[in-house]
Order: C-alpha cells, then structure tokens, then sequence
C-alpha cells in the first residue's frame, strides 16, 4: 500500500470541504496547494466514492457528501486507489515466482501480507475528524 501522493491530495480536498457547504475547484486548489487538474481528477474519484458531491452550473462546486465523524483515512485511500498493496507480490493478480517454490510458501510474503493487514487496520482506527480535533 503505497500512500501516493494522488492519496495524500485527496485528504487534503476533503480536508479543504471540511466545515464548508461548497467549495470551488479553484477554492480548493487556493487553500492547499493543489493543481487544477489534479484536483478535478481526486475529485472525480472521491464524488464516484461519494465521498463528496459536485454541484453543476454558475454556483457549482464540491462539497462533502459524508460526515468527517464517519469518514476514515483508508476509505478515502481506497477511494483513489482501490487495489492498494505495500508491495506488488501481494497483489492477487501477481505472480510471485518465489510464493510456491519448491512446494514451499513465501514467508517473507506471509509476513508482509500481515504487515499490509495492521497498517489497514491502523487506517480504519480513527475517523478523520477525531484526526482533525487532535491537531
């Protein structure tokens, strides 16, 4: 699971629409430092999640679509990247040539699959706005 930086763009927007009722892309960008583009692309992904909602038109924007109180860091990660693997073996779609060599399984493969499980697992531990009140 890499946190890519797409990844860490997204908290930011969510993090922009955050007490906000809209938001405009340009609004957005302005308060954390965020490309329009890249922007339009994260937002695109988050309003498929609905995690935000777009607005159309001359007043249009974005705005949350959830509460911060029930939104966590992992569910906006998967948003932008939903196969996400600390590594490629552990990818399903990935055939690692060494996970049942010799008959044997990849122990190094084992360990990293708990590895990804706990860092998951830390993900989802908090919402992002008790992130946010801890700040």
């Amino acid at each position: 699971m890499f946190i890519t930086r797409e990844c860490d763009y997204a908290v930011r927007v969510v993090r922009a629409l955050w007490g906000e009722s809209r938001l405009s892309v340009s609004d957005i960008c302005e308060k954390e430092a965020i490309t329009a583009p890249f922007a339009y692309k994260i937002l695109k992904k988050l309003q498929k999640a609905e995690i935000v909602k777009g607005y159309r038109g001359v007043h249009g924007g974005y705005s949350l679509n959830r509460g911060l109180d029930e939104l966590t860091l992992y569910e906006v990660y998967s948003a932008i990247d939903p196969d996400m693997f600390i590594i490629e073996c552990l990818d399903p779609k990935y055939n690692c040539v060494r996970d049942g060599q010799d008959g044997l399984p990849c122990l190094v493969h084992k360990e990293l699959l708990s590895v990804q499980d706990e860092l998951i697992s830390l993900l989802k531990k908090k919402t992002i706005q008790q992130i946010m009140e801890e700040a």
